[in-house]
């Protein structure tokens, strides 16, 4: 085979323009959603629905209180936001180093491989279980919405 011709199942070459455009697309994407979010005040009512665990058990999700959190973080009050999801503030400074990480290895042309073991799994479902369980009982009423 010549050069011109790359082998089967070997990866074809991309231009910077074209490594960039997942990442980008996706900052653009999380970025108009905290845009909305901080558009529409979800503090108001009728704007967003109801979490149906909230609604129909009374129990607090790992989530809930996760969009005011958003709009108090757009609008640059980190307390707020802390007070309404602290679970969520964690997950937006992890997704900012996850964004940075992959624009950079995108820039260099490096492929961005994300794997996370079993194990990692289960640990993040551990966390996002005590997160819920603390929440939900009288001690843990700080991290409520």
């Amino acid at each position: 085979m010549s050069a011109a011709y790359p082998s089967p199942g070997a990866p074809a070459p991309r231009g910077p323009v074209r490594r960039l455009l997942a990442p980008v697309g996706t900052l653009a994407g999380v970025a108009a959603a905290f845009a909305y979010v901080g558009t529409v005040d979800p503090n108001e009512p009728g704007h967003y629905p109801v979490c149906p665990l909230l609604r129909f058990t009374g129990i607090l999700c790992p989530g809930c209180g996760g969009l005011r959190s958003a709009h108090a973080f757009v609008h640059g009050d980190l307390g707020t936001a802390l007070g309404a999801n602290a679970l969520a503030v964690v997950g937006y400074g992890l997704f900012a180093v996850l964004m940075a990480v992959w624009l950079i290895r995108a820039v260099r042309g490096a492929p961005m491989r994300l794997a996370v073991p079993p194990l990692g799994w289960w640990g993040v479902g551990a966390v996002l279980a005590l997160f819920t369980l603390v929440r939900n009982l009288p001690f843990g009423s700080a991290l409520a919405p």
